[in-house]
């Protein structure tokens, strides 16, 4: 191609931007070694002219190549390549690979307790995936009014100018606070103001916080047998000893608890919604839990990520709203209800904690962004909130009982199903014949996001179950997945 410059070899162009093309092909000469370190080139002017190309695209593309370190320029002589190209400079002190290395003898200095954190981690980590029908712990994200939270995100962004910085302190922006004080009072039968009220990203800094302030290397904490992974790695993280408490239709067995770890320091608790067998604890056992944390001065950890998906029934007083002696810290969350993504979520604690978990917030990071939390203000005060539960609790009911209803008809030999009252998964009970990881990884195959019964559980379960959740995904689209699990299955 004469047109393109055969009088300098190499040099051709391909169709497409004339100065991308020209930085391109010189480079690539550069680098194959045909356009040696030193090489003086030819003037702007004369490459122009023999490439039959634009001057201003030689001069774009020697610019280029002189900020990346692939020409110099010398005052009065021209341009040259540059005796050391980057792609050399990265590869002049190459670390050496080292061959054969003993993990167990590498001096690394991780803190020990990361080894089974780590173990806990394989153990649950194959199990996630992003958009499978079943996912464990996704709310009903195709309800979520965005348009609404687009128009208030824009409102707050507008006024963000003229707001008062120190609004935004680590415990979190006082409207939010005013606003989630006076909700969890109303539906959830909290006793508490807004300066308990600590906003925190999600339920795990929740849980990292509380660990942090009242947790000591070896300090027992109580966690329900089958519980949730999340909470098993954050006290692992502290080097808290983990006492499993077997868990039934009732919730934790107190009883159990009391006999068998009765110097617990902490104990992590999901009354209103247990996690992952969905029972309720019992207000004999909330009662006799209560006067023995009292009495022994441990903390209670009271995790209500569920409690808004109540179907028939009305909500359950929360743990925190029968405790008159001040061990409780509340947890609440506000991603299942809006989208997992959203991670916000607020803890009600003691007034006497106070101060001190304000100092864990600030060094843990500062404080949480102000726009979600304006955003979320608005959100709550001005009613949208209610409305959107209202919406999901309906949907969610719906779901659960097209699920149920499909696996009676499509699995009614395979599984066994116990329906709750609340909840956005259930829990299916696999008949003798079939195998838990066999299933698991057949799911996987055809995008299905079942989960093991196993993965919570830190002994050996005595029954094989999945967990499926359900709110996610429309009726058509569950009926879709049971047939596919029948399938699978037969």
């Amino acid at each position: 191609m004469k047109k393109n410059g055969a009088s300098f070899p190499g040099l051709l162009l391909k169709k497409g931007k004339i100065k991308e093309q020209f930085h391109q092909v010189l480079k690539e000469l550069i680098l194959n070694g045909q356009l040696k370190s030193g090489t003086k080139l030819p003037s702007s002017r004369t490459f122009s002219e023999m490439m039959s190309i634009s001057r201003n695209s030689v001069i774009s593309g020697f610019e280029r190549l002189v900020d990346e370190g692939y020409l110099m320029t010398k005052k009065g002589s021209g341009t040259y390549v540059s005796a050391i190209i980057p792609d050399e400079m990265i590869h002049i002190r190459p670390i050496p690979h080292q061959h054969h290395v003993d993990d167990k003898n590498a001096d690394l200095n991780i803190n020990p307790n990361m080894k089974v954190m780590l173990s806990n981690w394989r153990k649950s980590s194959p199990y996630k995936g992003h958009n499978l029908t079943f996912n464990i712990g996704v709310g009903c994200t195709d309800l979520f009014p965005h348009e609404l939270w687009g128009r208030l995100l824009g409102r707050i962004w507008r006024q963000f100018r003229d707001q008062d910085w120190k609004l935004n302190e680590p415990l979190g922006f006082r409207p939010l606070r005013l606003a989630i004080a006076d909700y969890v009072r109303t539906t959830r039968g909290l006793n508490c103001n807004e300066k308990q009220i600590v906003i925190v990203n999600g339920t795990q800094q929740a849980m990292n916080l509380a660990a942090q302030v009242l947790l000591q290397k070896d300090d027992e904490v109580w966690l329900d047998e089958p519980g949730y992974d999340g909470a098993l790695g954050v006290f692992t993280a502290m080097g808290a000893k983990i006492c499993p408490v077997i868990s039934d239709k009732f919730g934790m067995d107190i009883a159990y608890g009391i006999k068998h770890w009765p110097n617990a320091k902490m104990i992590f608790t999901s009354p209103s919604h247990q996690f992952p067998l969905g029972g309720t604890l019992s207000l004999s056992r909330r009662m006799a839990l209560l006067d023995w944390a009292a009495e022994n001065k441990t903390w209670i950890f009271e995790d209500d990520y569920n409690s808004e998906f109540r179907y028939t029934a009305p909500p359950i007083q929360a743990l925190q709203g029968l405790d008159t002696q001040h061990r409780v810290i509340y947890a609440g969350s506000f991603s299942k209800m809006m989208f997992p993504e959203f991670r916000l979520g607020f803890l009600v604690i003691p007034n006497k904690l106070i101060e001190s978990f304000k100092v864990a917030k600030y060094y843990a990071d500062t404080r949480t962004s102000y726009l979600e939390q304006a955003t979320l203000a608005a959100f709550i005060s001005e009613g949208h909130y209610a409305r959107h539960v209202r919406r999901v609790r309906k949907a969610c009911y719906e779901r659960q009982r097209v699920v149920i209803e499909a696996i009676q008809c499509y699995l009614p030999a395979s599984i066994r199903v116990e329906p709750t009252d609340s909840g956005i998964h259930i829990v299916c009970w696999l008949s003798d014949s079939l195998n838990e990881q066999d299933i698991i990884d057949k799911c996987r195959q055809v995008g299905l996001g079942a989960q093991p019964l196993s993965r919570y559980c830190q002994t050996r379960p005595t029954d094989q179950a999945i967990l499926l959740g359900f709110a996610a995904h429309s009726p058509s689209e569950l009926v879709a997945g049971i047939k596919t699990l029948a399938q699978i299955i037969a």
